[in-house]
Parts: C-alpha cells; sequence; structure tokens
C-alpha cells in the first residue's frame, strides 16, 4: 500500500529540513515546494494527501495559494491543508480558514503536536469532497440549554461529561456551546488556549455556512466539538450587539449546529437577558440543574414561575438534580414537594472525583468514566437519548 503522501510548501529551508526528517519518521512521503506558486503547480502534479502550507512565502502568499488550489479542485477530491502560521493571532486563522485551510498551527510547534494534527485531519477522511463521500446521515438535530438554577451546582461540570457520554457511549455527534459570553469556563476546564476561535468569529461572518462553521469548531480529545465563549469579556459586546441588531445571526448559527450535530448542547449563565431569551426561545429542552437545598429550591420555584409567564410549555423545563446523594436534610420526595413536580433526572454526589477532574483539566468521562459518578453522567445521557431520540421520530413519522 503507497504511503501517504504530504506536500510542504515553505520557503524556509531550516523549516523545510525538519519538516521532512519529522514526516518521514513517521512514514510518510513528502515532496517540498519553495514558494507558493510552486505549491499550486506541485498540488495537481504531485496529487498529496495533505499539504502543509507556510503563510509567508514570495510569488504567492499561502492564503492566496491555499484559493487557487481549492479553485481547481472545483468540486473534485479536496486535499487537506494545514497552514503555518508565526502569529497566534484569531483573526489571521479565520483568515486561513476562510482561504479554505482546514486546520492551523503556530510555528514554532511541538512534531507530535503537529502529528496529531495531521493524523486527526486524515482521520476524518478529509482528503474526500461531501459528494465523493456522500451525502451525511441526517442528524437527530436537538438543541439542549444547560441552565444553572444558582452559581456553583455543576451546571458547566454535567455539560461537558454528558456531551462526552453522547459522544463516546452512545456514538451521538455532540457539539457543546459555550454561552457564558463573559467568563466562559469551558477554556479552563477542558485546557483549552486562548487563541482558539470562538462565538465571536461565528456571528461576525456574513456569510456563515456549515463549512466555515466547521473550521471555527474546536475538536476537543475527548470527541466533542466545541463553539467556545469570547477570548475576553471585551470581545463578549461584540456577540451581544450582533444578537440585539440581527436575531437571526444567531438563529442561522444554531440551525447550522442542529443540521451538523445529533445534539447541541449550551452551558448557560444565570442572566436572563435577550441573548438568553432567544436561546430559551430556540431551545428543545432547558435542563435546569440544581442541588437539594433552600436557597436552590427557591431559585428553582422563581425560574419556573419565570418560564411559565414566557409562555413555555410545562414538559420544556426538565429538573436535573446534581449531588443526589449528598446529605443535605432535603431529600428527592422534599424537593418534588416544595417545587410541585417531579424530578426528571437524577446525578450523584462524588465532590473529590469531580473537583480533581476540574482540576487537572480532564474531564472524568475521560479519565474515569467507569467511576460511580461516570456511571451515573452515563445513565443520565443514555436516559436523555431514549427520550430526545422517541420525540424526534415521533415528530418526523
Amino acid at each position: 500500500m503507497a504511503a501517504t503522501k504530504v506536500l510542504v510548501v515553505d520557503d524556509d529551508l531550516n523549516i523545510q529540513r525538519v519538516l521532512v526528517f519529522t514526516l518521514k519518521q513517521e512514514g510518510f512521503e513528502v515532496v517540498v515546494a519553495s514558494d507558493g506558486q510552486s505549491g499550486v503547480e506541485m498540488a495537481a502534479s504531485a496529487q498529496p494527501d495533505l499539504i502543509l502550507m507556510d503563510v509567508a512565502m514570495p510569488k504567492l502568499d499561502g492564503y492566496a495559494a491555499t484559493q487557487q488550489i481549492r479553485a481547481a479542485e472545483a468540486g473534485g477530491r479536496r486535499i487537506p491543508i494545514i497552514m503555518l502560521t508565526a502569529e497566534a493571532d484569531v483573526g489571521e486563522r479565520v483568515k486561513g480558514l476562510r482561504a479554505g485551510a482546514d486546520d492551523d498551527i503556530v510555528k514554532p510547534f511541538h512534531p507530535l503536536e503537529l502529528m496529531a494534527r495531521i493524523k486527526a485531519l486524515l482521520a476524518r477522511g478529509g482528503t474526500l469532497t461531501p459528494a465523493a463521500a456522500g451525502a451525511e446521515p441526517a442528524t437527530l438535530g436537538q438543541l439542549a440549554l444547560f441552565y444553572g438554577a444558582k452559581g456553583g451546582v455543576g451546571t458547566t461540570t454535567i455539560a461537558i461529561n454528558t456531551a462526552i457520554a453522547m459522544t463516546r457511549e452512545l456514538r451521538r455527534r455532540t457539539a457543546l456551546v459555550d454561552a457564558n459570553l463573559q467568563f466562559g469556563d469551558l477554556r479552563v476546564f477542558l485546557d483549552l488556549g486562548l487563541d482558539t476561535a470562538s462565538i465571536v468569529n461565528a456571528v461576525s461572518e456574513p456569510d456563515l455556512d456549515a463549512d466555515l462553521l466547521r473550521k471555527l469548531i474546536v475538536r476537543h480529545h475527548s470527541g466533542i466539538d466545541l463553539l467556545l465563549a469570547p477570548p475576553s469579556p471585551e470581545a463578549a459586546d461584540i456577540v451581544m450587539e450582533r444578537q440585539r441588531t440581527d436575531p437571526s445571526t444567531l438563529t442561522n448559527t444554531l440551525s447550522l449546529l442542529r443540521k451538523m450535530y445529533d445534539y447541541t448542547f449550551v452551558d448557560m449563565v444565570k442572566t436572563i437577558d435577550d441573548f438568553n431569551l432567544q436561546l430559551f426561545d430556540e431551545a428543545d429542552v432547558i435542563f435546569v440543574v440544581m442541588t437539594a437545598d433552600l436557597s436552590c429550591l427557591k431559585n428553582v420555584r422563581s425560574v419556573l414561575e419565570t418560564m411559565d409567564h414566557l409562555g413555555y410549555e410545562k414538559g420544556k423545563m426538565q429538573l436535573v438534580l446534581n449531588r443526589s446523594n449528598a446529605y443535605t436534610g432535603i431529600n428527592v420526595n422534599n424537593a418534588e414537594s416544595a417545587l410541585n413536580r417531579k424530578v426528571d433526572y437524577q446525578v450523584i454526589n462524588e465532590y473529590r472525583g469531580a473537583i480533581s477532574a476540574l482540576n487537572s483539566g480532564e474531564p472524568f468521562m475521560s479519565s474515569r468514566p467507569d467511576g460511580p459518578l461516570g456511571r451515573s453522567v452515563s445513565e443520565f445521557a443514555k436516559q436523555v437519548d431514549e427520550q430526545m431520540a422517541k420525540e424526534t421520530a415521533t415528530a418526523r413519522a
């Protein structure tokens, strides 16, 4: 079987040598071009399986070369392209993605990171166009919100680990959106950097489509896809203003996610503003995450009353009791009596395991899926999947 062929397009001889050596050590066949124009010509003649494309080059820069390669493909075989850039700048990254790149990596980079990106792209079958690969199967297209009744109830932890359980155990295509626009926690909890694309880039695109959205989404090693919160509180204002002036921008983003994923989970904050109200309107289900203590029960009652006044159906609100086995003096029956409705789902308490996972940046569904907490979240995910898949099938019948 022929070795996978990689085209390296870079005018720096030292980087060329490093890349050729690294790739050959991994068993790849390597061809080299020293400027953008030669890279375009070799992409056609050498028929590589993947291209590493430098940005700053003579004759033709990497952006223009990538655009020409994509234009020449004209619906045929699509070659995955990784841009080699000298700046960890989101604007430059988006420029590369819009030119047609599939991924990017900042120089200097570690060989292990480069190999991981190359193998991930090849594993996704990026060498084929969607037409050649066949139509993607229909998704469930469900949009679910995780809304904390108060701070500290574990909303983000439940959202992250449920998404991982859906992906790994139930084989559902799952995306997780961080809608805590000012102080999103997914970057911290999943040990991600600030130089990744975010929801700012998505809502700022006037012609956002599925192909571009895929390039703005961050793939975590656990298998879930992430649309991250803005990297700074100031950038959050861009999203809020965009939603205020043109709510269809958010609608389009969510619609694309529904078409791409079985489940789009949104991790929210408690604030009820225009942005969150639109999320409430568009969601299929709102999981209200709570704990069994008096202050939280008071907040849950207030949330349920507010949602009732806003005209949402009672079934749209689903109560998730986190740390259900923690001793607070209030059991599940007491909580249900106080709220005058049943608790829909329960997740057990394992405080030490949960905190350890948060501090390590490795979710417990990745590090300890067979532990008590992992099994509890898996059961929650299975119950949700069973119910929502049934509802989808009924709606489509």
